[in-house]
């Protein structure tokens, strides 16, 4: 395919289910130029409608479509996502695609019910079809006047200065080609390198039958290096990635060094590691990306759902302590350019900074539109859903620990026996109760008070709510994990950030050595 396609071309071909990306069209940047529309941050609310091929009025027939059986409520999610992934392995690029989505999600709440029907054909008539399936959740007939469309204005925690969409191939290879050859400088016992990009940008436009209306243009950048090396007849994988709401101008030279080194020494420090003996230990969890226990084990049951079904252990512990007075715990989507902040949820509430749990009291669970009206409080920005296919539900955005009282260096000397846990990997986590267990894939032994031989392969073992409220220790070093993490749940993956300052366990369960 070459050259640009009309709007209207590519509203047909996608509504036929044709594939119409190619690399030349996506990696060489003209989806703003096929759509007549300024790119990304420059655009105002006709231009969306343009962009999408809809108006005021396509959409208040849609709603009053979807509203006609009785509903409380609907909203109308649209998206327009440009996907480009290109992969360099053993310095040759081996793999390369793009993936362009488009469609429209139609929700209708019936008190906490709720009717969800998507269509990847924007046109009126598909759309009606796709309301009347959401309608169906309730059960009576209604008539709705003419909804006053209000814009709500948002804030940019994620400007670029370029986007994605004006990056041809030949600027993305030189930076897999710099962080390959920079592995190879740095490792010379690294046998296989693979390093991958991908990035996106996502455009969406949320209206509501209360009249609000909201638009956002969403930048996403993965960069990944993964490396094996193979010393006196042992084999070490491992890697490292930088992730955010980036454009390409974030991968300076000093990134692809960084990234590079970091893969490396990850992956050399394995050859001289142990599996420790295992057992009820102290645990002190290093300043980052241990976040992710953080989130995973005790992030999860603050999330309003589970909660207003009574299914976490959180369920009535609101205005109760839950932790020492020195922790804090906090879900901000303004952290700018984090990957999970956001400047509107997908329910058009905006993104806010949201204490769960303050000065060891559990203040706030994250809500959605459900939940907030089921609790009688305001949402709190967090409902969110992988694409428009899915219906929003509460989730975490940056997930992250308050820096406390204590010094790194006096944490380390308060173990006599125990493990600092720095890299985590794969873990399970049973949501209602809290327990888990999760795979440590880097760390060190603590003995009499010192970090002395790396560890690796290691699980521990617990329940997030009993952890959390046995926390002893907090530091003063909170660090935020640039990593790529996605979280799962109810079949839905979206990018989240997480943090944390290094702090203390007394007593939980490693499984090492027997």
């Amino acid at each position: 395919m070459s050259g640009t396609i009309s709007r209207r071309e590519f509203m047909k071909n996608t509504a036929k289910g044709v594939a119409v990306a190619s690399i030349p069209l996506v990696f060489g940047g003209r989806f703003s130029k096929a759509f007549a529309a300024p790119s990304m941050g420059n655009m105002k609310l006709n231009d969306y409608y343009n962009h999408f091929g809809i108006t005021e009025e396509m959409m208040q027939k849609v709603m009053a479509t979807a509203l006609s059986n009785g509903g409380d409520y609907s909203d109308l999610f649209f998206q327009h996502r440009i996907f480009n992934y290109v992969k360099l392995e053993d310095g040759e690029v081996n793999r390369a695609y793009s993936r362009v989505e488009l469609g429209v999600g139609i929700r209708v709440l019936k008190g906490d019910q709720t009717g969800y029907s998507y269509s990847e054909d924007i046109s009126i008539n598909a759309m009606n079809l796709a309301a009347k399936t959401a309608a169906n959740i309730a059960g009576g007939s209604k008539k709705i006047g003419s909804i006053n469309i209000k814009a709500l204005s948002t804030p940019n925690f994620y400007p670029v200065k370029t986007s994605w969409e004006d990056v041809k191939i030949d600027k993305r290879i030189p930076i897999l080609q710099k962080v390959n050859s920079n592995i190879k400088q740095d490792g010379k016992h690294i046998n296989k390198i693979d390093v991958s990009l991908q990035d996106e940008v996502s455009y969406i436009l949320v209206v509501n039958s209360d009249g609000n209306i909201v638009f956002d243009s969403q930048p996403m950048a993965i960069l990944r290096a993964f490396c094996t090396a193979e010393k006196d007849g042992q084999r070490e994988s491992n890697g490292y990635s930088l992730a955010g709401r980036y454009g390409i101008d974030y991968f300076t030279e000093e990134k692809l060094k960084f990234i590079a080194k970091k893969s490396v020494d990850d992956t050399m420090i394995l050859f001289d590691a142990v599996k420790p003996t295992g057992g009820e230990m102290e645990v002190v969890l290093a300043a980052g990306s241990s976040g992710i226990l953080l989130h995973e084990a005790m992030g999860h049951p603050m999330e309003a759902d589970f909660n207003r079904k009574d299914t976490s252990i959180f369920a009535d512990k609101i205005g109760k302590p839950v932790a020492e007075k020195f922790v804090s715990i906090v879900d901000d989507g303004t952290i700018p350019h984090s990957r999970g902040a956001i400047n509107v949820d997908d329910e058009t509430n905006p993104s806010q900074k949201t204490f769960l749990i303050n000065d060891g009291i559990l203040e706030s669970y994250m809500h959605d539109r459900i939940s907030a009206k089921h609790y009688g409080v305001k949402p709190t920005g967090n409902g969110r859903r992988e694409s428009f296919r899915y219906a929003p539900i509460p989730r975490m955005r940056n997930t992250y620990m308050l820096p406390g009282p204590h010094k790194k260096e006096e944490i380390i000397q308060s173990v006599k026996n125990g493990i600092y846990a720095e890299t985590f990997t794969n873990g399970e986590v049973f949501i209602g109760a809290g327990d888990f267990t999760f795979y440590v894939k880097k760390g060190y032994l603590i003995e009499n008070g010192k970090m002395t031989q790396p560890i690796k392969d290691i699980n521990i073992i617990g329940n997030g709510p009993d952890i959390l409220s046995k926390i002893n220790m907090v530091a003063d070093d909170l660090k935020f994990s640039d990593s790529s993490w996605t979280c799962g749940k109810d079949g839905q993956r979206v990018p989240v950030s997480l943090g944390l300052p290094t702090a203390k366990i007394p007593k939980i369960t490693v499984g090492g050595k027997a």
